[in-house]
């Protein structure tokens, strides 16, 4: 009794893969030294090929289905073993169960940026990445030109092979799209769309195809890109005036929140007062003229004469301003060391260094 199980443990009645991994592309049937039986059930499942290799030869492929293994379903196995009249003792012979789905959320991307030239920014390095999902088109091939005798041949083993010619593809395809590097974005699935029958048919001598391509992002170097936001933030603002006082705020926030302000960085008194002035005129409302009174209607106040400069007067730490020229030499306590400023000038200025106010200014008092 012990000699029959022996001997019924040798054979093999039930050849089947159940797949438990989401990787694993062909699967060799661990036949070991057993032997086929004949009339053993061949269970071949959805999405899967089984192949019967006999000394190192392809012989009979099974698509989807449960069969029994006898000479009229293995004939070229039958041929090959010089079973002309049929079979009735077991049989050896390697079973690869190929799989044929398709494996998805395959990862692809340019190591290097890749030169393109564009209409708006003249020559320009882009990057990209995305996805792909690779199967198998020709389980023979696929064992010939890949797999040999591996017993279990799973996605990492061709990805790096795969990721190489996809990458080629997708820099070659993006330099010559002709699309502008702005409206990639917008181009980017009809690129992934021409690319995919590409990509397939290069993998074709080897037995796999591609059913799907994606690229999931174009990006242009981080300074190109910050350099596209500073723009976009001036458009926004919508025009250098507001995006002028935006700045001025903006630095005024800055320095107040630093402990030790402008004085503490050594400035003079003179450069803080005209820098005070300066954000003050920025920040000043742009001036719109009054409309025109109606006919015959008398003016409520006369307009500032032709000519007449603005002249502003540093007294006591604060502007006074604007004042004309001879308001300015004739207000009391200007001296030539008074420091004024008006528009054009770069900083506050003494009096005395000005020479259309200096030649009106009267002297210093003298001390009491």
């Amino acid at each position: 009794m012990g000699l029959l199980n022996k001997l019924k443990g040798e054979f093999v009645d039930i050849v089947e893969w159940t797949d438990d991994t989401r990787d694993t592309i062909v699967w060799r049937f661990p036949r070991y030294d057993n032997e086929i039986k004949n009339g053993a059930q061949l269970v071949v499942r959805e999405s899967q090929v089984a192949v019967f290799v006999n000394e190192g030869q392809i012989a009979d492929v099974f698509t989807p289905g449960t069969y029994s293994l006898e000479t009229k379903n293995l004939p070229i196995l039958s041929t090959l073993k010089g079973w002309k009249y049929g079979f009735n003792s077991p049989f050896k012979a390697e079973v690869y169960f190929v799989s044929t789905r398709q494996f998805t959320d395959q990862k692809w991307g340019t190591q290097n940026p890749a030169m393109m030239r564009d209409a708006d920014f003249g020559m320009v390095r882009v990057r990209a990445f995305g996805t792909y999902s690779v199967k198998v088109d020709d389980p023979a091939v696929l064992l010939r030109e890949l797999v040999g005798t591996d017993p279990r041949f799973q996605t990492e083993e061709v990805a790096e092979f795969i990721r190489q010619s996809v990458v080629s593809r997708a820099v070659t395809a993006l330099a010559t799209s002709g699309v502008a590097v702005l409206d990639l974005a917008a181009h980017q699935n009809e690129i992934a769309d021409r690319l995919a029958p590409i990509i397939s048919e290069d993998l074709k001598h080897l037995g796999l195809m591609m059913p799907r391509f994606v690229i999931e992002n174009v990006s242009l170097p981080p300074e190109v890109e910050a350099a596209m936001d500073k723009r976009t933030s001036i458009g926004v603002m919508g025009d250098l005036d507001t995006y002028t006082k935006y700045q001025a705020a903006t630095a005024i926030t800055e320095a107040a929140s630093n402990p030790s302000g402008v004085a503490g960085a050594g400035v003079g008194i003179g450069a803080g007062a005209a820098l005070g002035a300066q954000l003050a005129n920025a920040l000043q409302p742009t001036a719109v003229p009054a409309p025109a009174p109606p006919p015959g209607a008398a003016a409520t106040a006369p307009p500032p004469l032709p000519g007449t400069t603005q002249w502003y007067v540093g007294e006591n730490g604060q502007q006074v301003g604007p004042l004309s020229p001879a308001e300015v030499v004739g207000r009391p306590g200007v001296t030539p060391d008074t420091l004024v400023w008006k528009s054009g000038m770069a900083a506050w200025t003494r009096l005395g260094d000005v020479p259309e106010l200096a030649a009106a200014a009267p002297p210093p008092l003298p001390p009491a």
